[in-house]
């Protein structure tokens, strides 16, 4: 029941809707979701980590960078089902439509190159 809460939880907030939309796109590190969603770092790191507790997101390291992608293969029963539902929904929301283009052209930098 609580790991069922969880995921809803997580849902409940916009921020977090983005970066699993945008995560359906490809896998980003933190300056990437920062970029294209423009928010700050520890906004998106926050969230990312509340995803990651909730079974949507993983992480991997990469050189420098901590990279997030949605977790399919370990996704929880519950899980599954919520994602194929954001996957096809709000397609034309603007400001997902915002954050599509900004990732388009978001890129991986240095830890002392963030700055916000």
């Amino acid at each position: 029941m609580r790991d069922f809460a969880k995921l809803f939880k997580a849902l409940s907030d916009e921020t977090r809707i983005r970066i699993l939309k945008i995560l359906l796109e490809r896998e980003c590190c933190v300056c990437e979701v920062m970029q294209a969603l423009d928010i700050s770092q520890s906004r998106a790191s926050r969230n990312l980590g509340i995803l990651q507790d909730a079974g949507f997101v993983r992480s991997r390291r990469d050189g420098l960078w901590i990279v997030y992608s949605i977790d399919e293969q370990r996704m929880n029963s519950y899980a599954s089902p919520l994602i194929e539902l954001l996957r096809n929904s709000l397609v034309n929301e603007k400001i997902l439509l915002k954050d599509r283009e900004r990732l388009s052209h978001a890129v991986r930098v240095g830890p002392k190159a963030i700055h916000r």
